[in-house]
C-alpha cells in the first residue's frame, strides 16, 4: 500500500471535475481540505487479502444479528435507546433476502505489519461517490494505465435492482438540509434512474406505513414506494420521531438498510461476543481484527485503553489524545464519567502512517464494503493525526495491476 501524488499540474482540473461530475460537491471543512491530492494505491494481494477479510467479517455480523433479532433479550448489553428497543420486537419478520444489506468496514495498518479494523459501519455508511467515480478520475490522471478500479456504485445499483420490480419508485430518505447527504443520494439515485427506476428524495417525516407498506406523502410525489434508501441514522430517526413512521420495523417494503443494522452499528456490539459464543455464533475474525473492547468501569485500571461513543460517527469523541483539540480530550473524560453507558474503552493501536513522495506522513482508515455478504469496493480517507474524523481527507482507491513478468 503506498500514496501517489496527483499531478501537481492537473490537480486543480482533478478538483473541479471531482466537483462537478463526481458528486463532490463541497470538498472542504472548515478550513481543511478533503480531498486528498494523492491517490491511495493498494496490491492485488492486498486486495484479496482484504476482501476475504471482509467477507468473513460481514457473514459473522449478518449472523450474529439474526440471532440477536430473535433472541432480544440477548442484547440488553448493547445499551440500546428505549426509544428504539420498544420497536425491535417488531423485527420479527425480517427477511434477509428481501432487503438489501450495506455495510463497510473499517481497516487501518498497524506498526506491527497487520490490519486492525475500529468498527464496522452497519448503519448508514457514506462514501457512495468517491468510492465509484473518484478511482476512475485518478486513474485518468495519473495516466490511464496500470491500475484498476471497483465500481462501488455499479455494485449497489445492481443490488436494489434485484430486489425491486423494474421501473419502480425508491424513496432517498436523508437529513435533506445537509448537502453532504444530499449528494451521496443524489449520485445513487441518478444512477438508478439510468437503470429505469424513479427517484425520489425526501425526510423521514415524507414517508408513512399502510398495510405494513412504505407511502410518499411528498407534495407531487404520494404514492407507493417500492424501496427504502434509507441515509438518515435510525438513532437520529429515533430522536426526529416523526409519527408516520411507526410502521418503519416490521415494513415489507425493501430497505437499504433495514433497522436491523442497529445491533452492530452500537460500538458496543463486541460486548455481547460471550453470549453469542455460548449459542455457537462464532466471531473468529472479528476477534481477531478488532482491538479488545470492554465496558468503562472495566478500564478504570487498565493502561493503553482510549474510550469511544456507542454511537459515534466520523472520528467523533474519540480520546485519542495526541489528535484531540485543545481541551477537547478532557471534555471526553468528564462525558465518559457522566455516562458511562454511552461510551465503550477499547484498546488502543498504532497505525502506522504512510509516507508520500514529498515526505508527508498520513494515517489511513480503509473503509470496505459488502452488499448482501459480497465484498464491492473501497472507500478511503487520510488524515495526519492518529484519528479519521471530519478534517479528514476522502482519496480514491486503485489496485495496482500485477506486472507482466
Amino acid at each position: 500500500m503506498k500514496l501517489i501524488s496527483i499531478p501537481a499540474e492537473k490537480f486543480e482540473d482533478y478538483r473541479i471535475d471531482a466537483i462537478f461530475d463526481c458528486y463532490k460537491w463541497d470538498p472542504q471543512f472548515l478550513d481543511n481540505h478533503t480531498l486528498a491530492k494523492y491517490a491511495l494505491v493498494i496490491t492485488k494481494k492486498e486486495y484479496k487479502e482484504l476482501a476475504k477479510l471482509t467477507e468473513d467479517l460481514d457473514f459473522e455480523t449478518r449472523q450474529a444479528e439474526e440471532f440477536l433479532n430473535h433472541h432480544l433479550h440477548l442484547a440488553k448489553k448493547l445499551a440500546i435507546s428505549k426509544k428504539i428497543s420498544k420497536e425491535l420486537k417488531r423485527m420479527s419478520n425480517y427477511d434477509p433476502d428481501r432487503n438489501i444489506r450495506l455495510m463497510r468496514y473499517d481497516f487501518h495498518p498497524t506498526i506491527e505489519g497487520k490490519w486492525v479494523i475500529s468498527e464496522v459501519n452497519s448503519d448508514v455508511p457514506g462514501g457512495f461517490a468517491e468510492a465509484s467515480l473518484l478511482p476512475k478520475l485518478a486513474i485518468k490522471n495519473l495516466g490511464g494505465v496500470g491500475y484498476d478500479s471497483i465500481d462501488f456504485g455499479e455494485q449497489l445499483a445492481k443490488a436494489i435492482s434485484r430486489k425491486i420490480k423494474p421501473k419502480g419508485t425508491i424513496m432517498f430518505v436523508h437529513c435533506t438540509s445537509y448537502s453532504d447527504d444530499r449528494q451521496v443520494m443524489q449520485y445513487l439515485g441518478d444512477k438508478m434512474e439510468t437503470l429505469g427506476f424513479r427517484s425520489i428524495y425526501g425526510a423521514a417525516d415524507h414517508l408513512q406505513f399502510e398495510n405494513k407498506e412504505a407511502i410518499s406523502i411528498l407534495d407531487g410525489h404520494q404514492g407507493k414506494v417500492d424501496c427504502i434508501f434509507r441515509f438518515t441514522p435510525l438513532e437520529w430517526l429515533k430522536d426526529i420521531k416523526p409519527k408516520t413512521w411507526d410502521g418503519y420495523f416490521d415494513t415489507i417494503t425493501p430497505s437499504c438498510n433495514h433497522p436491523i443494522a442497529i445491533f452492530a452499528q452500537t460500538k458496543r456490539f463486541p460486548l455481547v461476543w460471550p453470549l453469542l459464543e455460548k449459542h455457537n455464533i462464532k466471531l473468529n475474525t472479528w476477534k481477531k481484527l478488532l482491538p479488545n473492547t470492554i465496558e468503562v468501569k472495566d478500564a478504570k485500571d487498565k493502561e493503553g485503553y482510549i474510550y469511544k461513543p456507542a454511537y459515534g460517527r466520523v472520528g467523533e469523541k474519540i480520546s485519542i489524545q495526541e489528535a484531540c483539540e485543545e481541551g477537547e480530550y478532557q471534555k471526553i473524560l468528564k462525558e465518559v464519567r457522566k455516562q458511562p453507558k454511552k461510551y465503550l474503552a477499547q484498546q488502543k493501536f498504532v497505525s502506522k502512517p504512510l509516507k508520500s513522495s514529498e515526505g508527508e506522513a498520513f494515517h489511513v482508515c480503509l473503509g470496505s464494503y459488502t452488499i448482501d455478504g459480497k465484498h464491492a469496493g473501497f472507500y478511503a480517507r487520510i488524515s495526519k493525526k492518529p484519528r479519521i474524523d471530519s478534517n479528514a481527507a476522502d482519496i480514491p482507491v486503485i489496485i495496482e495491476r500485477k506486472k507482466k513478468s
